[in-house]
This record gives structure tokens, C-alpha cells and sequence, in this order.
């Protein structure tokens, strides 16, 4: 009986060594699980009746009763592609016709349809392994092929393979393997292990470097598809840097802490106008992507503070990020977390914070003389603005490794509020007159870097040219990237433009001409 109960603690112990080994082994390889393997949370579709979990796969479905006379797209809701790999498993069943796919870096238009690079899948075998460009370019390279598409959009095709003998290795009724890999212009499609076909896309005018991931089922007879073991991970973007930008959910009410319009409108610039640049957005709070800063050089938090701070969970892992060289980011509202350890990580990270009953949050028409010569402050004059501009942080001690970007000096009226976590404190009285610093950067001792900044409670602000571009500046600063000379060039947002992703819906007494007026008194050459 000794021997047998031996033998029962060694395969247990075996059991459990084995379970550790797998189940560390999509964290040690990089792979993280994008799909629970019970539910559809995080994915979405249109028409969801076509869409189900059916042992522990995703399966899209359709039958006589129930067709699809429009193709249908399951989107990933977490996140988008830029560099990545993705595995999953595929099976397929139906007719010959039975068709499907799997839609990489690509756009959702308007009628929900899913439009851009699509892994091809089908069960008759013709399409299978190949790469499409779904309501796009058409076909880019079908199974055995490597295609080199050039900046006119010319296509030059080369054999790597006879397309029979790599259909051969696809199991028609059973599971199979699909690796899809996207670096760069480069996509690579394999299948149980092969190469199926390349493309290197060098057609900027039609390529995308960043996407929504999506499943397909195709419009035809009955057929069903199912996808499972679904693992994503992010590769580290090469000749550029990738910032993430975490935007908190609604707040104030429409027009102020706009934290998704505002995060979406400063990504959008960085995109359109830095080439060097890539900016992801995840709004409405702490992304829930697991590889959301997998392959990131730089986070930028854009929220309401204190206790509620998007970041008070995720403390330890953020820590880890800043500890990894990632440069850290804090607007407006995001400056502020409860003293202590948060209010410690917070000087680590970007040098200084704002301390309750130390630190005050008045409304008042700052202006800036002068600014330093710093890479921030590139092409940015002097100017004025009237926002919420927190003042008194709480700075590393004498300010080491601390540069003032704004500094001003505060109306004294700000200073004589009552005693409170926000509107006044002694400490704050004793500097009647006196400067004070709302926009500053940070160079932590291991080579990171950190940027403050305490405006940003209007959203109409960003179409002041300076603030903008201040923000802009800072924003590449952080990723490593060099600030161009006269900083980062932007186009003014409209007012129209300004309006878009709002969180509230528009006031009845909304006066849009007073805020152009506003607008253009900021940016008037002689303010």
C-alpha cells in the first residue's frame, strides 16, 4: 500500500508539473490567449444569431433556414493589430463552397462589413492559405506564391511551392494551424507549420500598418466554421515607436474631460504627421487587451484622478513598464493620485504629482512668457490660456532630473480659497506672487522619460496651435523619438472635428460661434 500511495504522489506531482510547464508556456513564448474558450466576450459582430461558443470554439454558423446573403464579421473588440503574430486553429465544414477567413490589420465600414487583409480559408481548397485584400486590391497572393507589391502598387509574383502539395498537408475534416505574422509591410501565412504564401506590401496608398482583427463567414450555402486556441502576441515595431494611449471614461459633462476625443484626436495627429510615430488608442479606461503594452515604448494617461485614477489597479505593472525604459505620460486630471505608494510611483515615473492638500486645481488664465530650451517646447511661442491649471505639485526633491516646461504665475485670488483636498492650503498662501509650474519633463536616472501637464479640462483647447503643439511635442519626446526642429506640424482641428467621439450628447444652449470666436482669438498672430 506505501508503494502505491508513492506511485500516486509521484504522478500527481508529474501532473502538476506538466500543467505548470503548459500553461506557462504561452507567457514564455510571448502568446497570450485573446479568446476564453467559453463565451464571445471581447468579440462582436453586427448579427450576432450567426455566432456561438460550441465546445470551446468559436463557431459561426449558417443553415437553410438561417443563410448568409452578406458575408459576416466577428470583430476582436479589445484591441487592433499593428506588429503582431497570431495562432489559432480552423476547422471548416460544408460544400466545396464553404468559405471564411481572417481578417488582419484591416477596417470595419460603415455597413459593419470588414474591409483589408484577409487570411483565406475555404474548404474546397481553392482559396485556402492565401492572402486576400477584402473589398480592396482582390487577391495579393494566392498558395504557393510570394508576391512583392512596389509603392506604385505594381505586384511581382514568385513560386515558393506547389500549391497541391501544400493543400495536401491541410486536414479537410480536422483541426489545422494557422500562424499569421505581420511585420512591418511584411505578411507571412503559414499552416500546420508551412509557409502557405508572402507578401511584402510596399503600396502605402493601399497597406495599413494597424488594423481590427476579425473572423469571417462567407455569404453561400450552409457551411460552418470554427476557430479556437486563439493566441495573440505583439512584436516590437522596427524604425519607429508605438505609444499607447489611455483614455478614461467620461466625467464632467460635453466639452470638458473629453478623455476619448481627446486621446482619439492626439493619436490621429501623431499618426497623420510622424512617420516615426505609432499611436494606439484604448478608451473608456484601463485597456482590457492583454498585450496592450507588450510592444509599446511609451503610455500617455489621459483621466480623472485620485482614488479613481485608471491606473490605481495596475500600479505594480505599470512599474514594471517605467522600469523597462517605457516613457509615461499624465494630462490634466491623470496628474493626480492619493499619496503614498501611488503618489511615490508617480515621482518615479514622470517626476512630480499632485497631492491632496497640498496641491490646488483653480480655473485661470495662465500665461507663458518665456519657455526653455527643451525638445518639448520646439516651435511652441510664448501664449495664454484659460483652463484648469493645477499648480503646487509635489516634485521630486529639489527637482532633480525635473525640467519646468510652463511655469506662471497664479492670480492671487487662486491662492485664497478655503482649506480643502483641492481648493486651498497654507503652504499654498505662503507663495502670494510667486511662480508656479504646470507643464514639466522628466529624465528618469535609467534613460526613461516623463511628462506632466495639468491643462487640458476643455477639449477645445487642442485647437489652440501652441497648447497643441506643446502636448504633440511632449508625446513623441516620451517615445525616444527626436522632436522635429520646429516641433511636430498639425493641422488645426475644426470645430467640427472637435465635436466628433464626444461623450455627452450636444447642450440645447450649445453656442458654437462663441467657441470659434475663442478659437481664433488664441491663435491670432498678434495675441
Amino acid at each position: 500500500m506505501r508503494t502505491i500511495y508513492m506511485r500516486l504522489i509521484q504522478i500527481t506531482l508529474i501532473g502538476l508539473i506538466g500543467f505548470s510547464t503548459h500553461a506557462d508556456a504561452g507567457e514564455q513564448d510571448g502568446f497570450k490567449p485573446i479568446f476564453d474558450g467559453e463565451t464571445l466576450d471581447g468579440w462582436k459582430a453586427p448579427d450576432m444569431s450567426y455566432w456561438s461558443v460550441e465546445d470551446g470554439a468559436i463557431t459561426a454558423r449558417s443553415t437553410k433556414q438561417h443563410p448568409v446573403r452578406a458575408n459576416q464579421f466577428l470583430v476582436w473588440q479589445l484591441g487592433e493589430l499593428d506588429d503582431f503574430e497570431l495562432k489559432l486553429k480552423y476547422r471548416i465544414g460544408g460544400t466545396p463552397a464553404a468559405n471564411s477567413g481572417v481578417q488582419v490589420r484591416s477596417r470595419v465600414d460603415k455597413d459593419g462589413h470588414v474591409a483589408g487583409y484577409q487570411a483565406d480559408i475555404d474548404r474546397g481548397g481553392q482559396w485556402t492559405g492565401a492572402l486576400y485584400d477584402e473589398r480592396g486590391r482582390g487577391m495579393l497572393a494566392t498558395r504557393g506564391q510570394k508576391t512583392v507589391i512596389n509603392s506604385d502598387g505594381k505586384k511581382t509574383s514568385t513560386s515558393i511551392g506547389d500549391s497541391d502539395a501544400m493543400m495536401a498537408i491541410i486536414k479537410k475534416d480536422g483541426w489545422n494551424d494557422y500562424h499569421i505574422i505581420g511585420h512591418r509591410d511584411h505578411i507571412v501565412l503559414k499552416i500546420n507549420g508551412r509557409v502557405m504564401a508572402e507578401v511584402v506590401d510596399k503600396d502605402k496608398k493601399h497597406s495599413d500598418l494597424s488594423g481590427v482583427l476579425a473572423l469571417q463567414l462567407h455569404a453561400g450555402p450552409p457551411m460552418t466554421v470554427q476557430f479556437k486556441d486563439i493566441r495573440l502576441k505583439r512584436l516590437k515595431l522596427e524604425n519607429s515607436k508605438k505609444i499607447v494611449l489611455v483614455a478614461g471614461p467620461r466625467s464632467h459633462g460635453y466639452g470638458s474631460h473629453e478623455h476619448n476625443a481627446g486621446c482619439l484626436l492626439l493619436a490621429k495627429l501623431l499618426n497623420e504627421n510622424m512617420p516615426n510615430i505609432q499611436a494606439a488608442v484604448y478608451t473608456n479606461g484601463w485597456p482590457n487587451d492583454p498585450t496592450a503594452f507588450d510592444n509599446t515604448d511609451a503610455v500617455a494617461i489621459y483621466c480623472d484622478g485620485g482614488g479613481g485614477h485608471v491606473v490605481m489597479r495596475h500600479l505594480d505593472q505599470m512599474d514594471k513598464l517605467a522600469k523597462n525604459g517605457v516613457g509615461i505620460a499624465c494630462l490634466h486630471y491623470g496628474v493626480e493620485v492619493p499619496k503614498g505608494k501611488p503618489g511615490n510611483y508617480l515621482l518615479d515615473w514622470i517626476g512630480g504629482y499632485f497631492e491632496a492638500f497640498w496641491s490646488v486645481n483653480p480655473h485661470w488664465k495662465a500665461e507663458f512668457k518665456s519657455l526653455p530650451k527643451h525638445a518639448i517646447s520646439r516651435g511652441v511661442k510664448p501664449f495664454w490660456m484659460d483652463d484648469e491649471w493645477y499648480y503646487h505639485m509635489r516634485f521630486r526633491e529639489n527637482m532633480q532630473n525635473v525640467t519646468p516646461i510652463l511655469s506662471a504665475i497664479p492670480p492671487d485670488s487662486t491662492r485664497k480659497r478655503g482649506d480643502g483636498a483641492h481648493s486651498g492650503n497654507p503652504h499654498v498662501r505662503a507663495r502670494m506672487g510667486m511662480q508656479e509650474h504646470v507643464a514639466w519633463a522628466y529624465e528618469r536616472p535609467d534613460g526613461g522619460r516623463g511628462f506632466g501637464f495639468t491643462g487640458g479640462h476643455w477639449h477645445w483647447s487642442w485647437a489652440h496651435d501652441d497648447f497643441r503643439k506643446l502636448v504633440l511635442n511632449a508625446l513623441v519626446w516620451i517615445t525616444g523619438v527626436e522632436v522635429p526642429p520646429n516641433g511636430v506640424p498639425s493641422k488645426r482641428p475644426s470645430l467640427e472635428e472637435l465635436e466628433e467621439n464626444q461623450d455627452y450628447p450636444k447642450p440645447g444652449n450649445w453656442k458654437r460661434e462663441k467657441i470659434q470666436k475663442l478659437i481664433e482669438q488664441w491663435n491670432r498672430p498678434d495675441r
